[in-house]
């Protein structure tokens, strides 16, 4: 009976890490360049599988019972996302696999979101975190602020204002995009992931739309709900059971 308590605690622990993954999923719908993240599971074994077959440690009955469920590992999906149209001759998306390069107060980090304006001195300025965006060599991107409109930027990052040519994006791809850090602000910190040349091209004028679809993950709330309700029930369907042992069962007349 216990067993049976300690299999349904790890279901209701897995669901709920499944339920603040959806959540937080869910609360970056409308943040261009997020990539969801997404919960695997496993199932554990028993105590005589991981120790191997001691008789000492086999009870009969439970040999085909599982160890539980619990949460493996949480993941990013880097699936594409569409292409949302702006007003901004700054805005950028990137079409395939890399990042832009951006320079924090937390050191060089990473995004997807292409959302830019210019400073005081016009350097270009990711939005969401206030950094400025590096060139393939690691240093701002500095545009004529009064002139706009003349920003040129083709597929592979290059940047002409008029006649002048300002620079080329710091475009960057990873050999293991899985190991980066989500560090806020819709950006990535490296982390143990090595840089590799960029698979994306660049479309101006363009930002990629949240990678959350917010109609499948409200779906999926919906069923970690319940599961976790079911996990719930179970116990306390458990508990009540033992108390009933307990107090009647074991009562002498």
């Amino acid at each position: 009976m216990v067993n049976g308590i300690w299999l349904s605690a790890d279901g209701l622990s897995a669901q709920q890490v499944r339920q603040e993954v959806l959540a937080n999923n869910l609360a970056q719908t409308d943040t261009p360049g997020f990539k969801a993240d997404r919960v695997a599971f496993g199932e554990r074994l028993n105590e005589w599988q991981l120790r191997g077959s001691e008789p000492s440690m086999r009870f009969p009955g439970f040999d085909q019972s599982t160890g539980g469920l619990f949460a493996t590992d949480i993941y990013t999906s880097y699936e594409q996302g569409r292409f949302i149209p702006t007003s901004n001759k700054l805005d950028v998306a990137l079409q395939g696999s890399g990042f832009l390069t951006v320079g924090t107060d937390d050191g060089v980090q990473y995004t997807r979101d292409g959302r830019l304006t210019v400073d005081q001195e016009g350097a270009l300025v990711h939005i969401a975190s206030g950094g400025r965006l590096l060139d393939d060599g690691g240093q701002p991107i500095i545009v004529n602020p009064k002139q706009l409109d003349a920003v040129a930027i083709d597929a592979r990052g290059r940047i002409q204002q008029g006649d002048t040519n300002v620079g080329k994006l710091g475009l960057v791809d990873f050999d293991d995009p899985q190991a980066l850090q989500k560090a806020g602000e819709n950006m990535y910190a490296a982390g143990d992931a090595r840089r590799v040349a960029p698979k994306a091209s660049v479309r101006q004028g363009m930002i990629e739309a949240s990678g959350v679809d917010p109609t499948l993950s409200m779906v999926d709330m919906i069923a970690a709900t319940r599961a976790y309700e079911l996990g719930a029930q179970m116990i306390r369907m458990q508990d009540e059971s033992l108390g009933r042992t307990v107090n009647d069962v074991g009562r002498i007349a």
